[in-house]
């Protein structure tokens, strides 16, 4: 005790020096509109649409007026338009009124494809997507279906210029259903479909023939590989591309109606007159369709912008009915294993990791105002999400790749149909649903910078999470290659996994949950066949006392005490547990553990053995007060992630970044894990341009 109490005071004397680090300006540069993340969450059909049309495709008013009944006759179909545009070097998936207003009048705008993605962002410039880059910005998102007018393909002499659109390469490698009026004639079309069946396309037209459309045109002369005759069927084709994992896209042709066809042959002459004018006066390269369509416009009087708006309305009627379609197809396919009888499960046998823990219904009011009064009503908004701590890992790592068995229970109530509707995405084999309990629901009040003012729970629920209905699942809980915890579980039931895991050497995660829970298994010798803790400050104190270690009387005030606060007390855990994560909140995350050339080693140990020991410390990325929508799920996203990495092998620094962006992207979330998290968006090298803070080598025994 003098020694702990020794090293404590030399600690605090001579401080922690740090290493300079620069912070990032922005962390994602994909930004989802909260109507379009909502929509997403709840796996509600979702149309993206791009914004060359408004840029680039028609001139002011039009552009405008045609984009916003686009998004129109998208919500009338039931599903949520998200318009994709490049916005001061920002992407945004979903534009407000005001953006769309914006990008129809803004000058010199970009036209951004793939390519110019990278040199909008750098320079922060605003532009019109592409159909490349909204299908890049779209599949990040989560979006499954994108409308347009027409794709771009092999220009006329392409076999000897090599001009060939990045939308044919994109539909290559880009697993998402475009729905096209075809191609334009200006373009070789026969040469396009070629190139589509070498990228591995699969190309069909809606309707009842093959004949693949011309943009104007229903016939181009040539013809699809296949024909879908209605949404049902469409759906069908896209469900199976998406499930086949083939990561390339879907093309469905749409010939335009049949009373704006009649015009075709007119518009037909007015473009190789255009090309004819574009050839002779040296327009090349991007700048070639926008002049031909505006000449186009001139030659026929206004009669081809006219059939464009007609084609891209009937576009997006017939994607928004695909993605309906689309979006119950899938839900439907989602089986739901729930039972009331614990003994009599049917439940996936292999996963490499196991959470036990709570569900809630989350009811998130944040207020408006900087000050909350209490005794009276303030302004504010209130959103219903899902958490709990177990339910938010297990979300966590469904997101990322793994496929979590997680055990917890619900009621038989209309909030358990909420919750296992937007938990289609995880595997609840191992979810008990109880008649006669209420699923437990949580109500917290935050303020208009996040953080938490007030908190009321109903969690009695999580008592039936019992020693008896969790050994159910002995067979795969010996097997798994981790089990986490959560402090809402009973102390009877850690005690019960902690004795499994010891028996078959399986490392366990334990998340304290909060600060009167974190003692759960200190009360017993449960604690010394724990692997991993991820406690708070106050947590951290809470397990030190159980452990009947002194503990200061308030929490640290800087950043140098806290550090050395949790390097003292986080070192009687590492007799037994192989790293504590203590998480700080603003000022970052410290990982203590064993000490491997330079870093903390977090990967699953086999056998505990002696090791040198030291703590190393992460500041936290940036994120401001604006863009923070609430700090419930942060915690637990960093958790989740930082599980992640460790089951996939990554290196220390790769976990850790992997949680503190998981993190960010769930402070700027109405729900605890973003629902447009995934591997790819906390991928360091894919989301992160700027240097990453330094962590810094603050103990070493």
């Amino acid at each position: 005790m003098r020694m702990l109490k020794r090293a404590v005071k030399l600690i605090l004397s001579r401080g922690i020096t740090t290493c300079p680090s620069r912070l990032s300006k922005r962390n994602d540069l994909f930004h989802v509109h909260p109507t379009v993340m909502q929509a997403l969450a709840e796996h509600k059909p979702v149309v993206a649409l791009e914004s060359t049309i408004v840029t680039h495709g028609m001139p002011y008013p039009h552009n405008l007026r045609t984009a916003k009944e686009v998004e129109a006759i998208v919500r009338a179909e039931g599903a949520t338009p998200a318009t994709v545009g490049v916005i001061k070097g920002e992407v945004h998936i979903g534009l407000s009124s005001e953006e769309l207003d914006h990008l129809a009048q803004c000058k010199n705008s970009l036209k951004v494809s793939r390519r110019d993605l990278p040199y909008a962002i750098s320079r922060g410039l605003s532009g019109g997507t592409t159909v490349s880059a909204t299908m890049i910005a779209a599949h990040r998102a989560g979006i499954h279906v994108f409308v347009t007018g027409g794709i771009g393909g092999v220009h006329r002499g392409g076999e000897n210029s090599l001009d060939i659109s990045a939308d044919l390469t994109e539909l290559g490698r880009t697993p998402i259903a475009v729905v096209s009026a075809g191609v334009k004639s200006i373009l070789d079309i026969g040469r396009t479909l070629e190139f589509l069946e070498t990228q591995g396309v699969c190309v069909a037209t809606y309707g009842s023939s093959k004949n693949f459309p011309a943009f104007f045109s229903p016939q181009s002369g040539f013809t699809s590989a296949y024909h879908v005759c209605n949404p049902q069927e469409a759906a069908e084709l896209v469900a199976s591309t998406l499930s086949l994992d083939l990561q390339s896209g879907v093309l469905l042709a749409v010939p335009v109606p049949e009373e704006h066809a009649a015009a075709g042959q007119e518009i037909e002459e007015a473009i190789q007159a255009a090309v004819a004018e574009a050839s002779a006066t040296g327009v090349t390269g991007k700048d070639v369709t926008p002049f031909i369509l505006r000449k186009v416009n001139e030659l026929t009087q206004g009669k081809s912008l006219q059939a464009n708006i007609a084609l891209i309305h009937n576009n997006a009627r017939i994607g928004s009915q695909i993605a309906c379609a689309l979006s119950k197809q899938m839900n439907d396919n989602i089986i739901e294993k729930l039972t009331h009888d614990p003994g009599n499960l049917s439940v996936d046998s292999k996963s490499d990791i196991v959470v036990i823990g709570g569900i809630n219904v989350d009811f998130i009011a944040k207020g408006k105002t900087k000050t909350l009064h209490f005794g009276q009503t303030n302004p504010g908004s209130v959103c219903q999400s899902f958490g709990g701590v177990g339910r938010n890992i297990a979300d966590s790592l469904s997101r990322l790749g793994h496929s979590p068995l997680f055990i917890s229970a619900t009621g038989a109530d209309s909030n358990s149909d909420a919750v296992f509707s937007y938990c289609k995405h995880m595997n609840t084999s191992g979810v008990s649903r109880l008649e006669q309990q209420s699923t437990a629901t949580y109500c917290a009040v935050i303020s208009q910078s996040g953080e938490l003012s007030v908190g009321l729970g109903d969690m009695d629920i999580h008592q039936q999470i019992t020693e008896h209905y969790v050994s159910q699942f002995e067979t795969q809980i010996s097997a798994a290659t981790l089990v986490c915890l959560d402090g809402n579980i009973p102390a009877s039931t850690i005690n019960y996994v902690c004795s499994v895991a010891a028996k078959h050497n399986v490392n366990v995660w334990y998340e304290p949950t909060d600060s009167d829970k974190a003692c759960k298994p200190f009360l017993s010798d449960a604690w010394k066949s724990l692997s991993y803790s991820s406690p708070n400050l106050a947590e951290l104190f809470t397990m030190n006392k159980m452990l009947g270690v002194t503990t200061p009387e308030v929490l640290p005030g800087t950043l140098d005490e806290m550090l050395a606060v949790a390097v003292a007390l986080s070192r009687p855990l590492l007799e037994h547990l192989h790293c504590v994560v203590v998480t700080l909140g603003a000022s970052g995350v410290l990982l203590c553990g064993e000490h491997d050339e330079g870093t903390v080693n977090l990967q699953p140990r086999k056998h505990k053995r002696q090791r040198t020991l030291c703590a190393l410390h992460y500041p936290a990325l940036t994120v401001t007060s604006e863009e923070t929508m609430n700090v419930s799920g942060a915690g637990d996203s960093l958790a989740g992630a930082l599980m992640a990495g460790i089951l996939r092998g990554q290196d220390t620094d790769s976990c850790v970044r992997m949680g503190l962006l998981a993190a960010k992207m769930s402070l700027a979330s109405p729900h605890p894990i973003a629902p447009t998290l995934t591997l790819d968006s906390v991928d360091p090298t894919k989301t992160h341009t700027q240097s990453w803070p330094t962590p810094s080598l603050v103990w070493k025994e």
